[in-house]
């Protein structure tokens, strides 16, 4: 028996079939709609206002960091003045020296501007991020995780920065000092939170990683002393040769430029060393710092004027510089006689060949 199916009795299941499938999704979508909606209204305040305390807070970081930074350059700004200031006077002229404030204040200044502006930066993004409701803590295990192994890696980068900080803050030494730092000696010419930068002696430039010093002598700081020592005659009078080298200190004393650089009088030791000839006598004077070369040279020159002059007597040549270099002894370059040489002697008959046997008969 064959069956069929008429289309009008199909109509009503298909009709069915689609009006069930239809209206449920459009139902779940207006559901959705509906969900997402109120969600986004009842959200929307709280976003707005987390998007305005951010803003706030980056609005107050940034204003604040601007603030700290123009007041820390404007009292560079001062500190910079006033040395200029200082410089112009009598006293400052050698006392203040413009260029080791500059590069010293500037210094500080640099780093007194960075770390202000890590701290506020710093702190304004964790603020921003505590407003989002974002878990700091593993941000900061991560961070200060990082942090320890980067300082481990730049360790020597830190210790430079450390030292050539401490160094500037309690300026140990600046632009234009005389120091030793152990592995150089010379003038200053840069000083740098990492590097310091030295011209030696004969004029070489030498970097000096400020990690690498350990000790620092600086011979431009205080006070300096200019040491002299005139050998005389040991027959010579000690009493007028006395009074004549403190008589050409006193004159020096009262000439330019040394009425600055001397900063107390010229004063005479007494005998540091009495030989057969000979005696040696001290002299000291206090003067500006890095200035002792060039007063000693200048007092040796004014001592042995006047010592001329009052017919004092310089300590005479030794025996070995007066005496002549006498002519090396032929004979000391020709060799031993020997017994070799006379062919009449018993060395010499021993050396002379055996004649060979008579065999004939």
């Amino acid at each position: 028996m064959h069956w069929s199916a008429s289309p009008a009795a199909l109509a009503p299941l298909s009709a069915a079939s689609t009006g069930s499938t239809g209206p449920s999704s459009l139902d779940e979508a207006t559901e959705k709609a509906t969900n997402a909606a109120g969600w986004v209204e009842e959200n929307w305040g709280t976003w707005l206002t987390s998007a305005l305390q951010i803003v706030l807070i980056i609005v107050i970081a940034v204003v604040l960091r601007h603030v700290i930074r123009r007041t820390i350059t404007k009292l560079i700004e001062r500190m910079n003045r006033t040395a200029s200031a200082a410089q112009g006077t009598a006293l400052g002229g050698f006392l203040v020296n413009a260029e080791r404030r500059r590069q010293r204040s500037e210094a500080i200044g640099s780093v007194l501007r960075s770390v202000a502006s890590f701290v506020i930066m710093g702190t304004a993004a964790l603020t921003a991020l505590s407003v989002l409701k974002i878990d700091l803590a593993p941000l900061l295990a991560s961070a200060g995780v990082a942090g320890v192994a980067i300082g481990f890696g730049a360790r020597n980068l830190v210790t430079d920065f450390l030292s050539g900080v401490f160094m500037i803050l309690e300026d140990q030494y600046g632009v234009g000092d005389e120091i030793d730092a152990g592995v150089a000696t010379g003038t200053v010419v840069e000083v740098g939170l990492r590097v310091t930068k030295l011209r030696g002696p004969n004029g070489a430039i030498w970097y000096i990683r400020n990690g690498e010093v350990k000790r620092i002598g600086n011979l431009s700081q205080g006070w300096s002393t200019a040491n002299v020592d005139v050998q005389i005659a040991a027959d010579q009078d000690l009493d007028r040769a006395r009074d004549l080298i403190t008589a050409a200190g006193e004159n020096m004393a009262k000439a330019e430029p040394w009425n600055e650089e001397l900063w107390e009088p010229v004063e005479v030791l007494g005998l540091s060393e009495v030989h057969l000839d000979t005696v040696t006598i001290s002299v000291s004077a206090k003067t500006m710092p890095g200035k002792a070369p060039g007063v000693e040279r200048e007092l040796r020159w004014r001592i042995k004027r006047a010592l001329d002059t009052g017919g004092i007597h310089l300590a005479p040549r030794t025996a070995a510089e007066e005496t002549p270099a006498t002519a090396p002894d032929p004979a000391a370059t020709m060799a031993a006689p020997s017994a070799l040489a006379s062919p009449t002697s018993p060395q010499s008959l021993a050396t002379n060949p055996i004649p060979p046997p008579n065999l004939g008969k």
